[in-house]
């Protein structure tokens, strides 16, 4: 087993060998898309408007997208810059942008024009709202939001997760975490750009996807849609998201408060980690008031198991859970910060060589 990051992305750096990347996207979304392509051995060239990404004025961020690309830069209004694009791009596999759908069209580097030019490209553009289009399933959709500018948040609150994310008291919480640019931008896009190689290498016929950010997010919420539903059968009412099954009702998943003011994780949630955990809480009477045993928590029980779990983990600081659990296999966990997680022995390795992967090659075949 790889004992290092080099190592692990070594063994996964021939993966996508020869695939030919041509990347016009800028910041965050396009750029974490590519860098992953790259890791796994893709050849990615990153066309830059003559100014550069604005990522490059934040350094790390820039540097943590993009090493290991060749960078080219042009004039996008440019009858020369657009032509030197276009001259990558006669024998690329993919293009990826993250252009309002209008924008491409402007330059002459609508799909019909690049497919004239090579019937084999894929075509992935990473929009905010998605496209108004008419599928092959002759389903017509239809909005005016296609060439709405946006940033993370406009489609974080758009696709109703942003308001997923309350604190205990009910009050909307910030995020700091680009969770539309990445699980919703370009998670979803690698996906459907490999799946598209695949068909384009069996047919020769390349296609145009749009990646929709907000829409890929609206997918995402699984949980919240199927948990809320749950809830209301045995409440009689919608829950609020800080009180949805996982989101802090149910006293085995949730995040209880220590006596210095920082945070355990449990997620005890199958019934012999919660009666782990009152093992290790020195909490015997609780251990058969359990969802799993049909208590639910809108019962006195599940409510009286909560109050006396918060309390307990209330009595002592971080350090003290921490090692309380440090041999117990029952799901908990402290909540660290990002400077614990850094040095962290799981993570210690991760930035030291910019690794944006969780890939771990666990063996390969001689």
């Amino acid at each position: 087993m790889p004992n290092s990051a080099n190592a692990t992305l070594d063994q996964m750096a021939d993966c996508l060998e020869g695939l030919q990347v041509v990347d016009l996207s800028r910041n965050l979304p396009g750029p974490f898309a590519t860098r992953l392509l790259a890791d796994l051995g893709a050849d990615i060239v990153k066309i830059e408007p003559e100014n550069g990404d604005p990522a490059r004025a934040l350094g790390g961020l820039f540097d943590a997208l993009n090493h290991g690309k060749t960078t080219v830069k042009v004039n996008f209004r440019d009858a020369a810059g657009i032509q030197t694009i276009k001259d990558h791009l006669k024998d690329a596999d993919v293009m990826l942008d993250s252009f309002r759908p209008s924008v491409l069209k402007g330059m002459g580097l609508d799909a019909k024009t690049l497919h004239a030019l090579n019937p084999k490209l894929v075509i992935v553009s990473i929009l905010g709202y998605g496209a108004a289009a008419s599928t092959d399933a002759g389903v017509d959709i239809n909005h005016d939001w296609a060439d709405k500018a946006g940033h993370d948040i406009n489609f974080m609150a758009m696709s109703g997760v942003l308001d997923q994310l309350k604190t205990a008291k009910g009050e909307q919480a910030m995020p700091n975490i680009q969770f539309a640019d990445l699980a919703g931008g370009s998670d979803t896009a690698v996906i459907a750009l490999l799946a598209a190689v695949i068909a384009a290498q069996r047919t020769g016929k390349g296609r145009h996807i749009a990646i929709s950010m907000t829409h890929s997010l609206y997918n995402h919420m699984v949980m919240p849609k199927a948990t809320g539903t749950l809830v209301k059968s045995f409440s009689g009412s919608n829950p609020p998201p800080q009180y949805d099954f996982l989101g802090g009702l149910l006293p085995c998943y949730r995040l209880y408060k220590t006596s210095d003011d920082r945070y355990m994780a449990v997620g005890s949630l199958e019934l012999k980690f919660w009666q782990g955990l009152c093992d290790v809480l020195e909490l015997p009477e609780l251990k058969n008031k359990h969802w799993q045993l049909g208590v639910m928590p809108n019962m006195p029980d599940s409510k009286e198991a909560a109050k006396q779990v918060k309390d307990t983990f209330a009595s002592k600081p971080l350090e003290f859970w921490q090692q309380a659990f440090a041999s117990a296999d029952v799901c908990v966990t402290p909540v660290l910060t990002l400077e614990e997680a850094k040095a962290h022995p799981l993570f210690a390795h991760q930035d030291s060589h910019l690794a944006t992967s969780g890939w771990q090659v666990v063996s390969t075949v001689d």
